[in-house]
């Protein structure tokens, strides 16, 4: 008799355990049937798929990069809604310069999500390259140090923006705004994530290039914040893509944790000696 269902006489055997399996408890294996019982244990014991960076592989859309894209969306058009970039309420409430990171430090994070309301481009480019870099990214890496990685990224550059502001000139009282920093630190990661998989980073470098130029010709762009999300996420890259796949974990969040106060203490440095 079945052990599930006792009311029913069964005449097949399970391969693993033996048990009598009727036909509703059976399920087809190479060699003859296996119980529901042990198809699900061996289910459960079975390792889940990880990518080559040890991310669980699942068919998840990306739901941090999508996430990231509608805040800034949904923020750009605050912007635009809420009246002149000199008046506007949420810009002013979020825009990071240098002279006002010291009382109010978050806004070196929170001006990653805003853009130039008179350049639909900048949103545009910003948006499409989180996108693309993300749809790759986030599957590799997973999404805790995806997420970490755009957003140490965007502080990086707003601390490099810091850095090479001076207080006697206008650097000093300008507002930036933009992801083009954390969008910068997701080129650096996927350079050195091309580089560890054997695969052409050729494209991904002349649109750096194309853009490195720009930052310096086109006025009004930020290039200090490129420089220092790209060297943020290119850091991020380096052990997330390069950590022992047996020390991978306990690296990761060390490194990630270790960004995060090197900023904040540069950050702390800088005001001090101001």
């Amino acid at each position: 008799m079945c052990p599930r269902h006792p009311d029913r006489v069964s005449y097949v055997r399970c391969q693993r355990c033996g048990r009598p399996a009727c036909p509703e408890c059976q399920r087809p294996a190479a060699v003859g049937v296996h119980c529901v019982d042990c198809v699900r244990e061996a289910s459960r014991n079975v390792p889940a798929p990880r990518s080559a960076f040890g991310a669980p592989l699942s068919r998840a859309r990306p739901v941090v990069t999508y996430t990231l894209i509608g805040l800034s969306v949904i923020s750009f058009l605050l912007q635009m809604s809420l009246g002149a970039p000199r008046d506007n309420p949420w810009t002013n409430a979020l825009i990071y310069a240098p002279f006002l990171g010291e009382a109010e430090p978050w806004r070196m994070l929170t001006t990653a999500f805003l853009h130039s309301t008179g350049m639909l481009l900048h949103i545009g480019f910003n948006m499409y390259a989180l996108w693309i870099l993300g749809q790759s990214l986030e599957p590799a890496l997973g999404r805790w140090r995806f997420i970490s990685l755009y957003l140490l990224s965007a502080f990086g550059g707003s601390v490099m923006v810091l850095l090479l502001a001076s207080p006697t000139d206008v650097s000093w009282v300008t507002g930036v705004v933009g992801a083009s920093g954390a969008v910068f630190g997701l080129f650096g990661a996927i350079l050195v994530v091309l580089r560890r998989l054997g695969r052409s980073a050729q494209p991904i470098i002349v649109i750096l290039v194309i853009n490195g130029v720009l930052g310096f010709v086109i006025p009004n762009i930020a290039w200090e914040a490129h420089l220092g999300g790209l060297l943020v996420g290119a850091a991020l890259g380096l052990t997330y893509a390069y950590a022992p796949k047996e020390r991978r974990l306990p690296l990761g969040v060390g490194v990630t944790v270790a960004v995060g106060l090197v900023l904040v203490l540069v950050t702390m440095a800088r005001y001090a000696a101001v």
